[in-house]
């Protein structure tokens, strides 16, 4: 059950880089210059409280470095990046374990 979830989280984050990639491509083609999106300009566009309250949160809960050196360095990547790393990592930690049984078997 667990490892359908975060499967489920895998897919949903590799749209999210799917959909923010096609957004910078296409900004890209209008500029006719690269142009890549840092995740912290899209999440302030999209909902500039949530950001502010994350950063808070963080700030009280948290060691207050680890907003400053750690998430404004991944606010500041590409959101396509930051989430197929992010699709990556959990599909790797839910996928399905190799099966053990007839590994060694000889096919005749």
């Amino acid at each position: 059950m667990f490892r359908l979830l975060l499967r489920l989280m895998a897919t949903f984050a590799l749209a999210v880089a799917v959909i923010m990639a096609v957004l910078d491509v296409t900004r890209t083609i209008a500029a006719s210059t690269l142009v890549l999106t840092p995740l912290g300009a899209s999440w302030v566009s999209a909902s500039p409280a949530t950001l502010d309250a994350m950063q808070s949160f963080i700030i009280a809960n948290a060691h207050p470095l680890v907003w400053n050196p750690v998430m404004t360095f991944i606010l500041d990547q590409p959101g396509f990046a930051v989430f197929g790393v992010l699709a990556l990592l959990l599909y790797a930690l839910g996928r399905r374990p190799e099966r053990r049984i007839g590994r060694f078997v000889v096919n005749q």
